[in-house]
């Protein structure tokens, strides 16, 4: 959806049903553009969830090229039909910029789906207020096309659909590692990358979790033994210093700790596998400290209904106090709480909201 010059621009965001047993569910990141607007276009990122019915629903975040300051959310309904979805602007969620001279339009907008390149490309045909008619919209998403599983200190070639992609090592985009749609190498354990689309960013742009799984240990060649003569003993290592041997820093404070790598799918509360590295070392700390007790609290971002938002971030908790109990933790040490979407930490919609959170407690 887009936003006149002086009028308004639309948003879009709802769809999914799986076609040809692919599922649209997921964040996806793209544009609109108008012919009628040469150079103007409108960032957009459409998160998209399967509705308990049979449709769709989601969110749709758009900026005004250029001018970040001007953005909208909306809330979006819709229904897949094989490859092609029709989705419907519901309500507004957030709109910054607003003045009294601006509108955004809303209407319906139809998607064919590209299984092969992870695309959706279609129209939006508005409703006729002010000069809003129509607009064309392109989103791509990241998705593994490559083997999740390799064998371990092989070299392997990983490749995702996406446009303009970039990997980073660190979910917080500090270590970037490669650019485009493959990156080679060769992994010795499970290692999670942190891929982003350099198309048409915007400030709601998804950090996308990678994770290869890596099997196995491949042999070594052997290395060859000089003769007797030629040896020489071998030197005493150097003594390692004392913060070597340290354990890492304990996780849980007596204020609620964030842990970021812990999150969770639109609607859902399944456990990403990113964040499985953060939870075994919170496991790891709880069985080193047997008299310490945690509450874990649950947390979602503002999609969706309120009420529904509170049982899912209570579903978050119990699902992490679920692995930590499957680690050893006795349940009775580990209470839960559920905040639905009345703490944000960032403006909605942000995958950094639906979290969770740990303290220890008396």
């Amino acid at each position: 959806m887009k936003r006149s010059f002086w009028y308004g621009i639309a948003i879009l965001l709802l769809l999914a049903a799986p076609a040809h047993a692919q599922t649209l569910t997921g964040t996806w990141q793209g544009v609109e553009t108008d012919t009628r607007e040469d150079g103007e276009n409108w960032p957009a990122v459409l998160r998209l969830q399967k509705s308990q019915t049979q449709g769709l629903f989601g969110v749709l975040y758009q900026e005004v090229g250029g001018t970040p300051g001007l953005s909208v959310t909306f809330q979006m309904r819709g229904n897949q039909t094989g490859p092609e979805i029709r989705l419907e602007h519901q309500r507004k969620l957030t709109e910054t910029g607003q003045t009294q001279t601006s509108y955004w339009c809303d209407g319906a907008m139809t998607l064919t789906y590209d299984a092969a390149l992870e695309k959706l490309t279609g129209r939006a045909t508005y409703r006729p207020v002010f000069d809003c008619d129509h607009g064309t919209f392109t989103f791509y998403r990241i998705k593994l096309k490559s083997p999740s599983t390799v064998k371990a200190r092989i070299t392997n070639t990983h490749r995702v659909t996406g446009r303009n992609v970039l990997w980073y090592a660190d979910a917080a985009l500090k270590q970037p590692i490669a650019a485009g749609n493959t990156y080679r190498a060769t992994l010795s354990k499970t290692t999670t990358f942190y891929l982003t689309q350099n198309y048409y960013p915007t400030s709601e742009s998804p950090v996308v979790p990678i994770t290869i799984q890596v099997m196995g240990t491949a042999p070594r060649r052997p290395a060859s033994v000089p003769p007797i003569s030629a040896r020489k003993p071998a030197p005493t290592p150097p003594a390692q210093p004392n913060n070597a041997r340290r354990p890492p820093a304990f996780i849980v404070a007596p204020t609620p700790v964030v842990l970021p790598t812990v999150l969770f799918g639109l609607g859902t509360a399944e456990l990403l596998p990113a964040g499985i590295p953060a939870l075994s070392r919170l496991a790891a700390e709880l069985l080193a400290r047997p008299l310490l007790r945690v509450r874990v609290a649950g947390h979602t971002d503002k999609v969706g209904e309120s009420d529904k938002n509170q049982v899912l971030s209570e579903q978050r908790a119990q699902a992490v106090k679920a692995y930590l109990m499957k680690a050893g933790i006795a349940p009775e040490r580990i209470s839960t709480v559920g905040y639905g979407d009345s703490r944000p930490l960032h403006s909605s919609p942000d995958a950094r909201n639906r979290r969770v959170e740990v303290q220890g407690v008396p």
